[in-house]
């Protein structure tokens, strides 16, 4: 892969070993309460990707301490950390408590810098003051959830904005000089390989700095579950997807940081595809090429 692995590019922004320190802030998102939809997205089921150290109930800086005593434990050595603002929709709030929040959080030591995840209609030109203010005196990257460029299939999974949104919303983002990260789902089985890679050349124009990719997973309990199990799909295998992940990165310019290809969630909570592979072995698969 030419693409800058992440781990590799944050050692080399920081000259050391940085590691992601999830948050939950208690945020919602716009299309849960009522403001753009309700229900939120269809394949959307945010305890999947919820570490057991962030916790709803405790405050920015008790998670970040619990987070920290979890990494230390497991890599027995002194780390640095990026507060990342994980769950749900993390500028959906007013000015103040976002602040505030953003500032606990860079206050804890150890913390070096926020990632801050969020939706492309939560963002406006008074936040991306503060924003922008913010980021020139620590690391900061704001990732947006762009999870498809095609409008039926952001229709179809109740996602609440169009293509266009995020498009305006990673502009307006770089203009200010500030990192911007965005999120994929491929696999949805009404978009085809080639509107994919489409959809990858569009990306490639956009100022973008990293880029997680997510495989398609009907996690139990959502509203694609019950659409999956009315109507099943074909899924396909390990080395499929890997080929594709592959391919649409490749067609992005070698400056987007690649974070992930695949995405894990604890597998008593996926319907499908049950793959039963482990990071490392989708590692293996990307360096053979496959």
């Amino acid at each position: 892969m030419k693409h800058k692995e992440y781990g590799k590019w944050l050692q080399e922004v920081f000259g050391q070993k940085v590691q992601k320190l999830s948050i939950d802030a208690g945020f919602s998102c716009p299309n849960r309460d009522g403001r753009v939809g309700t229900g939120g997205c269809t394949f959307c089921s945010n305890e999947c990707f919820v570490p057991a150290y962030c916790r709803r109930g405790l405050s920015v800086g008790e998670q970040i301490e619990e987070g920290k005593l979890f990494f230390r434990h497991k890599y027995k050595r002194p780390l640095k950390f990026l507060a990342y603002f994980q769950s749900y929709s993390n500028t959906y709030a007013g000015l103040p408590r976002l602040e505030a929040l953003y500032e606990e959080a860079l206050a804890a030591d150890d913390i070096v810098g926020i990632i801050i995840g969020t939706r492309p209609d939560c963002i406006d030109a008074q936040l991306l003051d503060f924003l922008e203010n913010l980021s020139r005196r620590t690391f900061l990257c704001l990732e947006f959830g762009v999870e498809s460029l095609n409008d039926e299939t952001l229709r179809r999974v109740n996602r609440g904005h169009n293509a266009e949104a995020s498009l305006q919303a990673i502009r307006a983002t770089a203009d200010r000089g500030i990192l911007v990260g965005a999120h994929i789902i491929l696999g949805f089985p009404w978009e085809s390989r080639d509107e994919l890679m489409q959809q990858a050349d569009l990306l490639a124009t956009m100022p973008l700095k990293t880029l997680k990719l997510h495989q398609l997973q009907v996690l139990k309990g959502t509203e694609l579950a019950r659409q999956y199990e009315e109507v099943p799909w074909p899924m396909p295998s390990p080395e499929q997807y890997i080929r594709l992940a592959l391919d649409y990165i490749d067609r992005l310019p070698d400056s987007v940081v690649v974070d992930r290809l695949v995405s894990q969630c604890p597998p008593r909570m996926v319907l499908a595809p049950r793959w039963g592979l482990k990071n490392h072995d989708f590692s293996c698969l990307e360096k053979m090429g496959i």
